[in-house]
């Protein structure tokens, strides 16, 4: 297993790679590597002839008042978990390497990005589609790796994959989930005792909502009111959305006719959870 910090030796090995026609799967993340992680690291290590996994905490996606000091960092278990799955190369760049000056190109993503995680944190997309933009072109991946869990990032980089011509086919893989239902997350380990225990109650108040569709409700507020309700009686976090979308358009909707995304974001004291759902008219899952 390769380990570099270089974007040009990076470039470099793609290059060699590219040149005998091997197939590249690539997995962005942000390290501390969890069993989410894991699972885009074996689908991709099945799927491609080598794989690259880049390691970065990229501080354009975070804002003023969030949590990029004290996000968890364990590059040593994140190069063991890495070796485990037969991963071909670490990209394990710094902040300087990635943004050695001022940008003089911004991205900014205006459609699927003023809903759900995107309109409490204003600019955070246009941080994730640059970091994309730039780990695309370095490492030239003919697939990528995201979990449905942010499934709202997955639409964005559908978005960015279409918009831009980026010749990558994009993986959505299910959410891998703790045996309570709780989705596996990095922040989990910043919950408090009795907060572990809330939390996988976020799952169950959205599976409740796509009964309620199942069982024929087709009104959009309907079922966002029994998600609501459902989370205040088991949870003590405050709520920061629960939506109801068109998906992957992201799209307010009314009456229920389509592939749709009922999402939820909790806060706790110490960690902000997402979670989600995707489903038919009929209440049916159809992703994840």
């Amino acid at each position: 297993m390769k380990i570099t910090a270089n974007i040009k030796e990076m470039q470099q090995i793609i290059t060699e790679w590219s040149a005998q026609g091997k197939k590249i799967g690539f997995v962005p993340t942000m390290g501390f590597l969890h069993d989410g992680h894991q699972a885009l690291l074996k689908k991709a290590r099945l799927e491609n002839d080598l794989v690259v996994l880049s390691i970065f905490v990229n501080p354009l996606q975070f804002g003023a008042n969030e949590d990029l000091d004290s996000y968890p960092r364990d590059q040593e278990h994140d190069k063991k978990i890495a070796e485990k799955h037969g991963i071909d190369v670490i990209f394990l760049p710094d902040e300087q390497t990635m943004y050695p000056g001022p940008l003089s190109i911004n991205l900014s993503v205006v459609r699927r990005t003023d809903v759900l995680c995107g309109r409490s944190r204003p600019g955070h997309f246009d941080g994730v589609a640059t970091v994309l933009t730039k780990l695309f072109n370095i490492t030239r991946p003919s697939k990528v790796y995201f979990g449905l869990k942010d499934a709202q990032q997955i639409a964005v980089v559908d978005a960015l994959i279409e918009d831009f011509n980026f010749p990558i086919e994009l993986i959505a893989v299910p959410t891998v989930r703790e045996e309570d239902g709780l989705a596996k997350s990095s922040r989990n380990v910043n919950l408090l005792e009795q907060e572990r225990s809330e939390a996988p109650y976020i799952q169950q108040a959205l599976q409740h909502g796509r009964e309620y569709v199942g069982n024929g409700e087709n009104n959009s507020k309907e079922v966002i009111e029994k998600v609501r309700q459902f989370l205040e009686r088991k949870t003590h976090g405050k709520i920061d959305y629960i939506e109801l979308l068109s998906y992957p358009d992201l799209q307010r909707v009314e009456t229920i006719n389509q592939q749709v995304i009922l999402a939820a974001a909790v806060q706790f004291q110490n960690a902000r959870l997402i979670d989600n759902v995707i489903f038919n008219e009929y209440g049916i899952k159809t992703l994840g």
